[in-house]
């Protein structure tokens, strides 16, 4: 699934959502994708910083727990956390508890869209 991360007002939300319903009602198929829309600029800018998205490209690539993400970047884990959390609250990964044979539990951090594109 494709996912865009853009600026956006509730008029373009609106919208949106009267086209997908006009291809509902046509039985037309509704594209795949997911729309994460900020209706501030600054809002946007904080979420993508330049550690967030090497911290997202390098899940994309290889998943692994927060613990691995921090010492492939040589990031404090924090860090990675924090970030983590954010990128997790907007949808773009998913993290996981799982068990680690041996030691308990481990959280496994993957990405969840398959594409993501940053629209101004």
């Amino acid at each position: 699934m494709k996912t865009i991360i853009k600026v956006a007002n509730t008029d373009d939300f609106f919208k949106r959502g009267k086209e997908i319903a006009k291809l509902a009602d046509q039985g037309k198929r509704i594209p795949r994708e997911r729309i994460i829309s900020f209706e501030d600029p600054e809002d946007l800018a904080r979420l993508i910083t330049t550690a967030k998205l090497v911290l997202f490209r390098e899940v994309k690539e290889s998943p692994g727990s927060i613990t691995d993400l921090s010492q492939r970047l040589h990031r404090d884990r924090s860090a990675v956390k924090r970030d983590i959390d954010e990128l997790e609250r907007i949808g773009l990964v998913e993290v996981e508890d799982m068990p680690f044979p041996g030691h308990g539990r481990r959280k496994e951090v993957r990405a969840v869209a398959e594409q993501v594109l940053l629209a101004m």
